[in-house]
């Protein structure tokens, strides 16, 4: 408010000048008013100067209400980007709840069937006895495809519940050693070599208060998506660190990366790039990080694929 008013009047005292400053200059090329023989230059004086202060006057209210119309543009501009990302997340929230009450309806429905097929198959094999090789193979793919069918299943049964946490301090070292054993046979199938930061780095670390279970299932899916994503024999990079309250679990890998315009659609339910799965995992994965007060990203790997970075805060495990 002051600032306008300073504009108003900075520009009537220009305005004031600029006749004064003229006048001085006729004055000093001999040029003189007057009226019935006497001098009027300060008449006129006054009145240009009058006219030109008004004139500055409104100059600077102009000035001052174009810079309003500016700010209130720009304020009006983020205010509809704020609602413009609010529909977005509503919409989005809409669209996991519908998902979310499939998923549980979907889960409801087979899981007991498939377990009763199991059953059968694994029934049927040890009837058929070891000498019918072809029919001990067809039950065996029987039960491998149930198994799969029961892992998509229990993913989307995940998806639709939210998850609750049970969390305690958990040693950052534990959670890395916990999910590569469990991950142990499908990265020794790929040949995959697998870096971590050294055991006196991640001794330094604070503790992370979390849910173990849960976020050994967040590192057990980014440990899977890497050992699918690089060739044979290539490399998967585990690491952690701790800056400004927060703990950043990583892995990277050496294969071919993320494309920048699929890096956000990666975490949505049901997208998927491979040509088998559901697309959950990393959406249940971003689901328990955000549960635990965290974020999860994917950028690029030193080595030039992709690098799936979990920030956590630290909490109460320091207190």
């Amino acid at each position: 408010m002051r600032t306008a008013w300073f504009n108003r009047w900075w520009g009537a005292l220009g305005g004031t000048l600029i006749a004064v400053s003229d006048m001085f200059t006729l004055r000093a090329l001999g040029i003189t008013f007057e009226i019935g023989g006497r001098d009027v230059s300060w008449f006129v004086v006054v009145w240009f100067g009058s006219s030109l202060a008004l004139a500055g006057f409104l100059a600077g209210y102009a000035f001052e209400m174009r810079r309003r119309v500016e700010r209130s543009g720009a304020l009006i501009q983020a205010q509809m980007e704020e609602i413009a990302a609010t529909r977005a997340r509503l919409a989005q929230a809409e669209r996991l709840a519908a998902a979310g009450e499939l998923a549980a309806a979907i889960t409801h429905e087979v899981r007991t069937p498939l377990a009763i097929i199991r059953s059968a198959a694994q029934s049927l094999t040890e009837t058929v006895g070891a000498r019918d090789a072809e029919a001990r193979q067809a039950c065996g793919f029987i039960t491998e495809e149930i198994d799969r069918l029961a892992n998509v299943v229990s993913s989307l049964l995940g998806f639709a519940r939210p998850p609750q946490l049970r969390a305690r301090a958990v040693a950052v070292g534990e959670l890395f050693d916990r999910a590569l054993l469990l991950a142990r046979e499908e990265l020794r199938e790929k040949q995959a070599r697998v870096r971590r930061a050294g055991p006196q780095d991640l001794v330094d670390l604070p503790h992370a208060w979390v849910d173990p279970d849960l976020m050994c299932q967040v590192l057990l899916c980014l440990l899977s998506n890497a050992a699918e994503a690089v060739p044979p024999g290539g490399v998967i990079t585990v690491e952690a660190s701790g800056r400004n309250g927060t703990i950043e679990l990583a892995v990277a890998d050496s294969g071919p990366g993320v494309p920048p315009e699929l890096r956000e659609r990666v975490f949505e339910p049901f997208f998927t790039t491979r040509s088998r799965g559901v697309g959950l995992g990393l959406a249940v994965a971003r689901q328990i990080v955000q549960a635990h007060g965290g974020k999860i990203e994917v950028g690029d790997a030193p080595a030039g694929g992709a690098r799936f970075s979990v920030r956590l805060p630290v909490g109460r495990a320091e207190s």
